[in-house]
């Protein structure tokens, strides 16, 4: 599974951008499980925020858009993953 995740926004408006292969990951079935509960949330329209993220994630070619500070678990949980930081 390939999981893609564009982080936009927040305090500097700088864009961070990482993509995950699971492949080879021994968290692979854990990860899936996080990245169907996160495209499985109802979206969130990126609303301006003061120094909110907008995400956009992308897994195997299935996309979802989310905004702070209405992120569900699975979806913090996700990006912290793929990005190797907090959401």
């Amino acid at each position: 599974m390939r999981i893609e995740v564009t982080r936009s926004g927040g305090f500097a408006g700088l864009s961070r951008h990482a993509v995950l292969d699971t492949a080879t990951r021994p968290d692979a079935e854990h990860l899936h499980a996080l990245a169907e509960a996160a495209l499985g949330a109802a979206p969130t329209v990126p609303v301006p925020h003061p120094d909110g993220y907008a995400y956009t994630v992308d897994v195997d070619g299935r996309t979802i858009q989310f905004a702070d500070p209405v992120l569900t678990p699975a979806q913090r949980e996700l990006v912290m993953e793929v990005l190797g930081e907090g959401a």
